[in-house]
């Protein structure tokens, strides 16, 4: 049973106070490694092998871990997955803290901390139902991106401080610090458990979990279309994610200030893109805002594709832009999963569409890599940005296909059957 009306703005304030400092600092160590990868290799292959750390262990273990999900309590799943995460963030910086460890280590490292990831984040995702009411969803995953987005400000500008200043040790070490105060506001809330199908609680079977997760997936066609459009985005989107600091070092010729001046440019969008969401949702349809913001997306990235490298400002101000639009996919479209599917299979659900999306990350950077060293970074700047142009194009042009008329009247069915 949810909290109710009086508690859950004040329980959701406490886990989001928390989350921002855990996020800041995650967001620290993201650029910071990055930038020391970009600084001390200068190959786009190294970035992609970081890439292929952060994303891979997540999209193989998603469709799994969210059986476990669904069946554990879902804020202590997130505090043991963050303690991991903390743990392992200290392994690196002691290693750093030592001397410059080998990249296997690195690598290695990053891909733990990306297997804890795929418990805490679908977890986290699929507690937001059981604390806010639905009809407040969408409102939330816009208040969600605000915390989201004042950490993509914050981080770079901090964690390229921090870097520069001290070292990469002293940066991971805050990440901890941010892991450990996230578990302590978690631990002073209490989540509603969800509740479990009988047959389920009885007779645990961890196939039929797994496959009672994946049909209820699939019952959903708009969702199953909008994921479609999802993995599409990742593939040719997410790289960019680590390719921004190649294109300042690369194409502008510029430091890590400058780098950090992009990040905070997007981050800065992203707070404004955010704050659009949490004011407007409801007002237009979640359809509008997903072409939308892919429209917007793809235009700003092909724009910075064409970019001189005298240009740097313009490429600051299409970055702002281009994270103003991000909020405007991504809350609509969580909202929409929150909604078309019981708390009780939402944990299983999140995995798989997790999984499929990181899964199209690495392939995103496997393409991206030999692209990027064949012809330079701003090549793939310019063919996402027409790719995710049409994306936004064909969901425009979809309608009722992607719609939530459509996500209701298909959840409806399953239930009144049962």
């Amino acid at each position: 049973m949810k909290t109710t009306q009086t508690q859950w703005k004040k329980t959701f304030a406490t886990i989001f106070t928390g989350q921002l400092f855990s996020i800041l600092t995650s967001a620290m160590v993201q650029f910071a490694v990055i930038w020391h990868l970009t600084a001390t290799t200068g190959s786009a292959t190294v970035l992609l092998f970081a890439g292929l750390a952060a994303f891979l262990p997540q999209a193989i273990l998603g469709p799994f871990v969210g059986v476990w999900i669904d069946r554990w309590n879902r804020k202590i799943t997130m505090i043991i997955a963050d303690s991991a995460i903390a743990l392992f963030s200290l392994l690196l910086g002691i290693y750093f803290y030592l001397g410059d460890p080998a990249l296997p280590v690195v690598f290695a490292i990053l891909a733990i901390r990306s297997a804890a990831s795929a418990f805490h984040a679908p977890a986290f995702q699929a507690a937001m139902p059981l604390i806010a009411p639905e009809d407040q969803l969408t409102r939330v995953a816009g208040w969600q991106q605000l915390v989201f987005s004042a950490s993509s400000i914050a981080g770079p500008a901090l964690g390229i401080a921090v870097y520069s200043s001290s070292s990469l040790a002293a940066v991971l070490l805050l990440d901890v610090a941010g892991a450990l105060f996230a578990n302590l506001m978690l631990a002073l809330v209490n989540i509603p458990e969800q509740q479990r199908d009988a047959s389920e609680a009885e007779s645990p079977s961890f196939m039929r979990e797994f496959k009672s997760g994946w049909l209820a997936f699939v019952t959903v066609k708009p969702i199953v279309r909008l994921s479609f459009v999802t993995i599409a985005f990742s593939i040719v989107f997410m790289p960019l994610a680590t390719l921004f600091p190649l294109m300042t070092l690369q194409h502008f010729g510029l430091g890590g200030y400058a780098a950090s001046i992009v990040e905070a440019g997007f981050g800065i969008g992203m707070i404004a893109g955010g704050a659009l969401l949490a004011v407007f949702a409801g007002k237009l349809k979640d359809t509008t805002f997903l072409s939308l913001s892919l429209i917007l997306i793809g235009l700003t990235c092909g724009f910075s594709g064409v970019l001189p490298v005298t240009a740097f400002t313009i490429f600051v101000v299409l970055s702002f832009f281009m994270g103003a639009a991000a909020p405007l996919y991504n809350g609509p479209y969580m909202a929409m999963i929150q909604k078309a599917y019981r708390p009780e299979q939402l944990g299983r659900v999140i995995s798989f569409i997790t999984s499929l999306t990181m899964l199209a990350s690495p392939i995103g950077l496997a393409f991206a890599g030999p692209v990027v060293e064949a012809y330079g970074v701003q090549v793939w700047f310019l063919g996402s940005g027409v790719v995710v142009t049409l994306l936004g194009l064909l969901v425009f042009a979809g309608g009722r296909k992607f719609s939530i008329t459509e996500i209701a009247g298909a959840e409806a069915e399953p239930e009144a059957t049962e």
